[in-house]
């Protein structure tokens, strides 16, 4: 049925509760490929006083780590998974906010599935924070099975 899924990941626990799902979507529904992604996010740098500067070399130096890190974390998480003939992949995106970066991946790809765990944010904190889940849900047209955060409480 889905012939290429996508899995968002941020690098945290929370974000890996997918994982049962992917493999149980993996094997059930006969996929092809399963693409693991990590966005890695520009830096943005709160300052707060007019001494603070970091220099063009030091930016990228920071900038290089972080999608290093990335792309270490991505290569851990494709290489301790196995679904029977199903390709897995993994991806770092750069250039970008994260929910943008996916829906454009996902339109440039041809996903036809998007498995992504959500915090389950309601309210005051949702509005604070954001959610890349729900950004991504507005963004693209493809089915997304958003996976609630163990231990997250229902609300408005």
């Amino acid at each position: 049925m889905y012939q290429k899924v996508l899995v968002p990941l941020d690098g945290s626990k929370l974000a890996e509760c997918v994982l049962p799902h992917v493999e149980a979507i993996a094997q059930g529904c006969q996929a092809k490929k399963v693409v693991f992604v990590r966005v890695a996010e520009p830096l943005q740098v709160l300052v707060t006083g007019a001494d603070f500067q970091l220099s063009a070399e030091e930016w990228n130096r920071l900038e290089a780590e972080q999608k290093a890190d990335a792309d270490n974390y991505i290569k851990q998480v494709v290489n301790k998974l196995k679904y029977n003939a199903v390709v897995v992949q993994g991806e770092v995106l750069t250039g970008g906010r994260a929910a943008d970066m996916i829906a454009d991946y996902v339109q440039k790809n041809g996903c036809d599935l998007i498995v992504i765990a959500t915090h389950g944010r309601s309210g005051v904190g949702r509005w604070m924070w954001g959610s890349v889940a729900d950004r991504i849900l507005r963004s693209v047209c493809v089915p997304i099975l958003m996976v609630r955060a163990p231990g997250c409480a229902a609300g408005i």
